[in-house]
This record gives C-alpha cells, sequence and structure tokens, in this order.
C-alpha cells in the first residue's frame, strides 16, 4: 500500500483525519495498528488534532493504544477528553508495569491495558482506575509461546478487582489453529458501558509506522 511506502519511518497521514467525518454509522475505531500516536516524532500538533477530531465524531467510540507512556502523561493536560475516547497503555510483562501509572495520570473515560503479547508472568498488576484488560499471545513466525498459568494469573486477578477481562487469542505460527478459548470459554467481556455502536473495531491508520 502506498501509505506503507516509507516502512518504518514515522509517518503522519493528515488525509485520514476528515475520514470518520465521512460515515454515517457509528463506528467502533481502533486508531494506529501499525504505530504509536505518542511516538516521540509524531508531532504534538497533530495529536492535538486527532484529539479534535475524536471530540467532534461522538457518534464514534475510538480506542487509542500506547507504549509511549511518559509522553501520554506530558501531553494528556493539554487534550480534550471527550467520552468517546478510550485510552490504552500496552503492558506486555512485569518489566512495564509502571506505564499503568501514567495511564492512570489521564483523563479517559474508558481506561484500559493491553496485555498483549504476554511475555511475563505478572503477578500483581495495579487495577486502581482502569476499566478493562486485553491479554493475548504473540503470533506470527518465531513468536514467542505463553503461558497458561500466566493468562489464568490475570484473568483470576481481573476477577478479583472486577475488572472486565478479554482474552483475545494464544497466539502462535498458526494463531486462527490455536483459537481463543480458556478453560473451555471465550473471554470477551466489554467495560459497562454504551453499546450502541456497531461491533467490532475499525483500523483507522493515523501514522505508521513504529518499530518497539
Amino acid at each position: 500500500m502506498p501509505k506503507y511506502g516509507n516502512g518504518f519511518k514515522v509517518t503522519t497521514h493528515e488525509k485520514e483525519l476528515l475520514t470518520p467525518q465521512s460515515w454515517r454509522k457509528p463506528h467502533d475505531v481502533f486508531l494506529c495498528s501499525m504505530g504509536d500516536l505518542f511516538h516521540e516524532k509524531v508531532p504534538s500538533g497533530f495529536i492535538q488534532r486527532v484529539f479534535d477530531v475524536m471530540k467532534s465524531c461522538r457518534q464514534h467510540r475510538f480506542q487509542v493504544l500506547t507504549k509511549r507512556n511518559e509522553r501520554l502523561r506530558q501531553l494528556a493536560p493539554m487534550l480534550p477528553w471527550p467520552e468517546n475516547v478510550w485510552m490504552g497503555a500496552t503492558v506486555e510483562d512485569s518489566h512495564n508495569v509502571s506505564r499503568i501509572a501514567d495511564l492512570v495520570a489521564t483523563p479517559a473515560k474508558v481506561r484500559f491495558l493491553s496485555v498483549e503479547p504476554l511475555l511475563s508472568d505478572i503477578p500483581d498488576l495495579p487495577f486502581e482506575g482502569i476499566d478493562w484488560v486485553i491479554v493475548g499471545g504473540e503470533s506470527g513466525p518465531g513468536a514467542r509461546p505463553v503461558k497458561k498459568e500466566w493468562v489464568v494469573s490475570i484473568r483470576d486477578q481481573c476477577r478479583r478487582a472486577r475488572v472486565a477481562f478479554y482474552f483475545k487469542q494464544w497466539g502462535g505460527t498458526r494463531k486462527h489453529a490455536n483459537g481463543r478459548t480458556l478453560d473451555g470459554r471465550i473471554y470477551d467481556a466489554m467495560p459497562e458501558v454504551d453499546r450502541s455502536s456497531t461491533p467490532g473495531f475499525f483500523d483507522l491508520q493515523l501514522d505508521t509506522a513504529t518499530r518497539v
């Protein structure tokens, strides 16, 4: 695709800011799955415009996910935070639990953790201010295996904290064959908010691409 012509060089796509305004029906929108909106090379003015668009499109629900927790916390006071913006942080192992504090410091209506790919046991997740946890194993060639006990531990922590738990996949080189059942059932809980928008998420690439 021409959009990815710069490979892993961070590139913003200004024209995409007009896309959500053209949708007549409500959408669930996942931003920048091929990048990170809060990457240090993404101009703060562009991030501001993204949030302004999300604020103006209240009929849609937007998920924003980052590993750049420090920049998120730095810019959060300068951004509008409408209720249709869900903010998340990636916490793939026990060494990155500190990202959660910066996420909780934002005024987002819904805050979530993407524990994907899960690469280690995380025995003591802090859930104060967290509404949703998504867990998944790594997928693709060379995928590092996820242990069932790691997943079960997070599920049980979510139960005790009464936080919605969503198990996305076991992953592996054949992720579809491995499925997403855990102890014989599907875990697909969502935060208890209005579900008036359409099911599933539309992937909107506003910046590409960030290798981490």
